[in-house]
């Protein structure tokens, strides 16, 4: 799920209503400050009490998914990510994790008549990072832009995602395969090509993920958790080719985040024998696991199996302390009895917090542990919200 990625887990990734917040309430932030007269966080932003979901199209029911036209966009609802993440190597062993995240969030349920080319109720976000593990460096670039004049925007056919120059694309007009991948940013850049893989898995009933008791208060959610990805890599005057594997989220919905939670710690795992698992927990204030909390267990061949908040045991291991004030989980046991798997959860660098106009912590970790008695190791990607916008003794204000 990301910063996501109006809506709630992706992937992050992920906070896309936050998008509108963004815009509205710092105006034009600069780049790693959080301008404005109030702080941004996720409960503020997503909590509730917010009122701008009327006229908007609700996730209530499952629904298959078809493609290409779920690729692209889905205006009746009011925020949509997609995203990426993936850990690649060169053929020397030189690591490096990527999340790539663009955000559709609407202003409005009904387009006010304009006369102007320029007017749009769609704002588009994107966060893209590298991270450079031998270096020890971690990267992060944010965009914004309204869908107007072809600035961004989405399309089914031919599949294609943009923000400037930012964008995911497809093959062609009818075949979304291979995916191209094309960010770049302040002396790095990233150009994949992306397999399909294992096929997508819908998540929660039948795609519709439900994040709390609401009527509504969910969204329509698949991945494809599993892609080849082949491609380069540039840091500064250096390229690199690179190969390894993503996990690709598409998220849409209306609702925001229900009473009392506060963020959630997002878990995509790609294991070594073929197997993944994706884990969500949606904290609430007294830091306490929500019961909407969720994930799914897709084994090497077969059907995917979901997982409920009392299928996983989440133990934190240790800590990190941003030099920015917040405090992160920073290590963890990850468990799944009925599934016989037992892992050790790593971030490959501590400092993969995103400081843009909100925080939050996404990056690649490492692990390895065993499945059904036998050892595994693999990759993956964790997101964790809300630790910043949290009080520590002797703040005076919301970090």
């Amino acid at each position: 799920m990301s910063q996501g990625r109006g809506l709630v887990i992706g992937t992050s990734g992920v906070l896309a209503a936050l998008a509108v917040a963004v815009v509205l309430v710092t105006r034009e932030p600069a780049a790693g400050v959080a301008a404005g007269p109030r702080a941004l966080t996720v409960a503020g932003v997503l909590g509730a009490s917010d009122g701008g979901a009327d006229g908007f199209a609700r996730a209530l029911e499952p629904r298959p998914f078809h493609f290409p036209e779920d690729h692209g966009p889905h205006p009746d609802f009011r925020a949509e990510w997609w995203y990426w993440t993936g850990n690649l190597e060169t053929a020397d062993g030189r690591a490096f994790g990527y999340q790539f995240t663009l955000f559709r969030s609407a202003l409005t349920a009904q387009a006010p008549a304009r006369g102007s080319a320029w007017g749009s109720r769609q704002v588009f976000m994107g966060h893209f990072t590298l991270t450079d593990v031998r270096a020890g460096r971690f990267h992060a670039a944010e965009r914004f832009s309204r869908a107007a004049v072809g600035l961004a925007g989405a399309t089914a056919t031919p599949f294609h995602v943009w923000l400037q120059d930012w964008e995911v694309r497809g093959a062609s007009d009818m075949e979304p395969w291979p995916m191209y991948l094309r960010a770049q940013a302040d002396g790095v850049a990233l150009a994949l090509t992306l397999e399909p893989g294992k096929p997508a898995v819908a998540q929660g009933d039948r795609g519709l993920s439900q994040k709390g008791p609401e009527q509504g208060n969910a969204s329509y959610y698949y991945s494809f958790p599993r892609m080849p990805s082949r491609g380069t890599v540039t840091v500064g005057s250096e390229s690199f080719a690179v190969t390894g594997d993503s996990w690709m989220d598409r998220e849409w919905s209306t609702s925001a985040l229900g009473a009392g939670q506060v963020g959630w710690d997002w878990f995509s795992l790609q294991l070594s024998d073929g197997s993944e698992l994706m884990e969500y927990q949606l904290r609430r204030e007294d830091g306490t696991a929500d019961p909407y909390s969720a994930g799914l267990w897709i084994p090497p061949t077969g059907e995917p199996v979901r997982l409920t908040r009392e299928d996983v045991k989440l133990e934190v291991l240790d800590t990190w302390r941003s030099p920015r004030g917040a405090t992160y989980p920073s290590r963890w046991r990850v468990q799944v009895p009925k599934r016989r798997l037992d892992l050790t959860v790593t971030p490959r660098l501590a400092d993969q917090e995103l400081v843009l106009s909100f925080r939050y912590w996404e990056g690649a970790v490492s692990l390895e542990g065993t499945r059904e008695g036998q050892p595994v190791k693999g990759r993956g990607y964790v997101e964790l919200t809300g630790y910043a916008d949290a009080r520590v003794p002797g703040d005076t204000a919301l970090r």
